[in-house]
């Protein structure tokens, strides 16, 4: 399977190219300014001491702190954390939010882990990586596996460690504690904003890879807009059903039974023909890798919508371009979180508190205008939108670093 990272570099390669920088811009541009690793001492329950493997990387800080998420999963791995850290460089520039991109991640199956480890876990990575991150360094968030509670013990364990109660170090809190409005909806409402921006919802087949909180809020979301959805998977299984499935059945029966598979009101499919199945909109809200070369021509799909994380490898998005699918990349399309996030450092900053009414209007002000400059600069250049973002992004860490 393709290296992420590997991905990221060409990426930027080729529009430092196009955009005529020099090869040593672009050479600062590929490569992270700092890459930690990490081992975590964590005591078991059953009183063993085991050592978990951890990551913080920091790829660019031109445009302001370094900002990303920290991941909890078993197949986390550094070039997969540099590679989200360079997008996410890339994400908070074309959405013009003033700060740089990082990633975090800790090899662990938290299923696996009791709530008092899951603590003991959270702080004991916080504890290996304080001393570089902060409120003007490094703002960490949730991503992959982890949640408000854990960022919760994450803030009240840097407190502890710098002698104050700092809100400000990581997004992504409990309302209760810091936390914004809006956040648990955040990525799900700037993709929903995205595809407005693309074109009319009302009637629209769907289909939505991932049931997580980003798939099922989105799913929610667009069904308010008149889109149908006709098809979800989760990781252990999928179930369509053409005439629509509804978001909150779907989630009930996924709570309690822990899969969407064998949802009454729809048929289970192999997971492997969801991307063939008849539909307009083809929501992406898994991991990495999910659409490739060997798989992308069986996209029926008109859009596709990445809620995730690099979901399209660089070669399968080149032979979607070209058969004229619309994709509507994860550096924009799922930056409504990291979008919120700012929103949250910024209440932090001033001790204020938004509105979940102000949240959404300054959202979909963010995101609507970012997808408008996005068209625009693809048009202008006649590519796909990803290099149009990327053009975009690039640019603008370029003149952060020469201003």
């Amino acid at each position: 399977m393709t290296n992420p990272f590997k991905d990221a570099q060409e990426k930027i390669g080729q529009v430092c190219e196009m955009l005529g920088l020099a090869k040593d811009v672009t050479k600062v541009l590929q490569n992270p300014m700092r890459e930690v690793s990490v081992n975590i001492p964590v005591k078991m329950d059953n009183g063993e001491i085991k050592l978990f493997s951890g990551y913080r990387v920091q790829h660019n800080n031109y445009r302001g702190p370094f900002k990303g998420g920290l991941r909890f999963h078993q197949q986390v791995d550094i070039d997969e954390v540099k590679a989200l850290a360079t997008w996410m460089s890339i994400k908070c520039a074309v959405v013009n939010l003033p700060l740089g991109g990082g990633k975090g991640g800790v090899i662990v199956n938290p299923k696996e882990l009791s709530q008092g480890e899951l603590e003991r876990l959270s702080r004991g990575f916080i504890r290996t990586i304080y001393e570089i991150i902060g409120p003007n360094k490094d703002v960490p968030a949730p991503d992959v596996n982890t949640n408000s509670q854990i960022m919760d013990w994450m803030v009240e364990e840097y407190s502890s460690l710098v002698g104050k109660q700092e809100y400000a170090v990581i997004t992504g809190k409990s309302v209760g504690k810091g936390g914004s409005l809006g956040r648990d909806t955040a990525t799900a409402r700037g993709a929903q904003f995205c595809l407005q921006a693309n074109t009319e919802l009302n009637g629209k087949k769907v289909v939505i890879e991932g049931y997580g909180n980003a798939g099922f809020n989105f799913a929610k979301l667009i069904e308010n807009d008149g889109a149908k959805v006709v098809a979800v998977s989760d990781s252990r299984g999928a179930v369509y059903n053409p005439e629509g499935i509804d978001s909150n059945e779907l989630m009930e029966w996924k709570k309690e039974n822990k899969t969407v598979k064998d949802f009454p009101k729809a048929k289970n499919i192999e997971m492997k023909d969801l991307f063939g199945l008849e539909c307009d909109i083809l929501a992406l809200a898994a991991l990495e890798n999910s659409v490739h070369v060997e798989n992308q021509s069986e996209v029926k799909a008109k859009v596709i919508i990445e809620l995730a994380n690099g979901p399209i490898t660089a070669e399968a998005n080149k032979l979607l371009f070209e058969r004229g699918v619309v994709v509507i990349p994860d550096i924009l399309a799922n930056a409504g979180g990291v979008t919120v996030s700012h929103f949250e450092w910024m209440q932090n900053v001033a001790d204020d508190y938004w509105s979940a009414e102000k949240v959404d209007e300054d959202l979909a002000l963010v995101m609507k205008r970012s997808y408008e400059d996005v068209a625009a600069m693809a048009k202008e250049h006649n590519v796909d939108l990803r290099t149009g973002a990327y053009l975009i992004a690039v640019k603008r860490i370029y003149e952060a670093k020469k201003d």
